[in-house]
């Protein structure tokens, strides 16, 4: 517990954050605040270098093959995800997906099925998380990207990226990842996965803070710009640079947030990310099998021995939003009701009505926090079952 509230909302943002993160920020406020890549006086000049120590340290932990410059800053996931699909996906192509994407690819999605026809291909998938592999092979053929999550976001179970990968390099497609859960939670090796272009996100399981995140081209890979602007260089030139990660880092970058980014992956690699993702799963048991033993909770969430820290579930007498209210007014439980941006894995649930109650755990929670939440849990669907005086039937 942190100052009287227990966070289980790591799955959204990361508030939680080991103290490095804020005090490398602060201190680069008050004794730098300079933009990387704009000049070269000194401050510039140490800006670029922690910009391009940052990009090293996530080709480290991410296993990225090749020059870290191919890692370029945008302001999230969701920019990164954007940057990818409209410079990918040309008129007429087919995408595979599954029902489980966030709304940062099933937007996109939209939105150049209306203006570029393209054909969105959706792997059947089941509620426990699973895809159907048989199809998923069936529906890469003729596709152009196959484009999916790393896990779950609303039950935190693993997509198969190394087989659905393999299958579509067979198929001649492309594979865009949405590493936003699991970068910095799930142990991720890029290069053995196969994976072409790599979304993320910092102010998650990086434990950087908000408006920074990153995509990852692979060599010989040809990216469009979303945005055109200033980069530093090649002023005289109307047309964006070639290079990456110019290309496609037009403007200013967000200087403190990759600071803070920076600071957040040097605190993963000295505790290491397998042995924070063992913790996390360790509690993420606890939870599950705590929360499966209630009366009246139903838990969505598969018993799956990989994935992410999330668990889902919907109680019987007490709506998401009411659950959650209650939770953090009378226990200090901070969740997330909803549909997390993640209509099609809630309508494969039945809960596209209603939503689900998401639990996400982090590098900052404990036993004690799991415990005291289950026992909130518990005491609120308990109370919505009583029944009042004067309620008796005749």
């Amino acid at each position: 517990m942190h100052d009287g509230i227990v966070y289980m909302d790591y799955a959204a943002t990361s508030a939680l954050r080991p103290a490095v993160v804020a005090d490398s920020i602060a201190e680069w406020l008050r004794n730098n605040g300079a933009t990387p890549g704009r000049g070269g006086h000194r401050l510039a000049i140490d800006a670029g270098r922690i910009a391009l120590r940052c990009r090293q340290l996530l080709a480290s932990l991410l296993n990225i093959p090749g020059d870290p410059g191919r890692i370029a800053f945008q302001h999230n996931a969701t920019h990164a995800l954007n940057t990818a699909l409209f410079s990918v996906l040309r008129d007429g192509d087919a995408v595979v997906t599954t029902p489980y994407e966030h709304n940062a690819i099933v937007r996109p999605l939209h939105v150049l099925q209306r203006t570029r026809g393209i054909e969105v291909r959706e792997i059947p998938a089941a509620r426990d998380g699973t895809l159907d592999l048989d199809v998923a092979r069936t529906l890469l053929g003729g596709a152009r990207l196959l484009a999916v999550t790393a896990a779950s976001n609303v039950l935190g179970t693993a997509t198969p990226l190394r087989a659905l990968a393999a299958m579509a390099h067979d198929a001649g497609a492309l594979v865009l990842v949405d590493a936003a859960q699991a970068a910095g939670s799930l142990p991720l090796d890029v290069h053995a996965l196969g994976i072409d272009l790599l979304a993320i996100t910092g102010h998650k399981a990086l434990l950087g803070p908000q408006g920074i995140g990153a995509l990852w081209v692979r060599p010989g890979l040809y990216i469009d710009p979303l945005l055109t602007g200033g980069t530093g260089g090649d002023s005289l030139d109307p047309e964006m640079p070639a290079a990456l990660p110019d290309r496609i880092e037009a403007g200013t970058l967000n200087a403190p947030g990759i600071v803070g980014l920076h600071a957040g992956l040097q605190w993963l690699r000295d505790e290491r990310i397998n042995t924070v993702h063992a913790r996390e799963m360790r509690l993420k048991r606890q939870l599950h099998e705590g929360l499966s033993r209630l009366d009246g909770v139903r838990v969505l969430t598969p018993e799956a021995p990989d994935g992410v820290p999330i668990v889902t579930l919907v109680a019987r007498d007490v709506d998401p939003a009411t659950l959650a209210a209650r939770l953090d007014r009378e226990y200090g439980v901070l969740t997330r009701p909803g549909l997390h941006c993640a209509p099609g894995a809630h309508r494969l649930l039945g809960t596209q009505a209603t939503g689900a109650l998401r639990l996400s755990l982090g590098w900052a929670s404990t036993e004690r926090d799991v415990a005291h939440a289950v026992e909130a849990i518990a005491s609120i669907v308990t109370s919505a079952r009583r029944p009042t005086i004067g309620s008796a039937s005749h």
